[in-house]
């Protein structure tokens, strides 16, 4: 095997959770009284935490004091709803499963709040995921690399040891600001014209594609 390690992004690669989130975010917008947001409109919101995602899907202009409020309503009804819908994408855990087989280190990093990192990883990866990491108050979220250093450390290997996954710009900015290698996926969240434009050098576009780029 190539990498010694393999950390993952979730939302957009592991997991579609794009449904859970477009639902509490219009449930929380509906609540305060804001105009709700299309799937595909939330689907080029999110990547970069909730808080942004907050602050792009409340009409322009917003007091913060009402985006505070929306956050914290969003995040009171995701806590109880982001497994309602939410699902790996075809052939995932098979993947990790082989890759944990062939003694492959595997970790999650994302953007996401910690709470439905954790949450979500032990209902679908218990036993598979090693390491697994969230937005955390005081650690920048990607594409600063501090996540991805904490990650590699509780690891046990260096960055030339491991490539990074992802489906979004953030997640190659994120693997290039930790000179590590990336493999970027085309299932999630971004179009594949905004993964070239970030930089991506390898795309691949099923599960089965992104074991075989792993193993050469």
């Amino acid at each position: 095997m190539k990498y010694e390690a393999v950390i993952f992004d979730l939302d957009g690669t592991l997991l579609n959770t794009l449904d859970d989130l477009a639902d509490s975010l219009n449930y929380t917008l509906k609540k305060n009284g804001l105009p709700e947001r299309t799937r595909d409109e939330v689907r080029l919101f999110v990547g970069n935490g909730i808080r942004k995602l907050m602050e792009r899907g409340v009409p322009t202009g917003t007091e913060v004091d009402v985006i505070d409020k929306v956050h914290s309503d969003f995040t009171e009804h995701y806590k109880i709803h982001c497994n309602d819908k939410t699902r790996p994408y075809d052939s995932v855990l098979d993947i990790l499963a082989k890759l944990k087989n062939a003694g492959v280190k595997l970790a999650v990093l994302s953007n996401k709040a910690d709470y439905a990192v954790q949450d979500l990883c032990v209902r679908y990866f218990e036993g598979l995921i090693d390491v697994a990491a969230g937005e955390i108050i005081g650690i920048p979220k990607k594409p600063s690399p501090e996540g991805v250093y904490n990650t590699l450390e509780k690891l046990g290997v260096t960055a030339e040891k491991c490539v990074y996954i992802g489906d979004s710009d953030v997640d190659v900015l994120t693997a290039k600001n930790s000179n590590m290698d990336c493999i970027a996926v085309d299932w999630g969240f971004r179009d594949r014209d905004v993964l070239v434009n970030a930089g991506a050098e390898v795309i691949v576009s099923s599960p089965e594609k992104l074991f075989e780029e792993l193993i050469k």
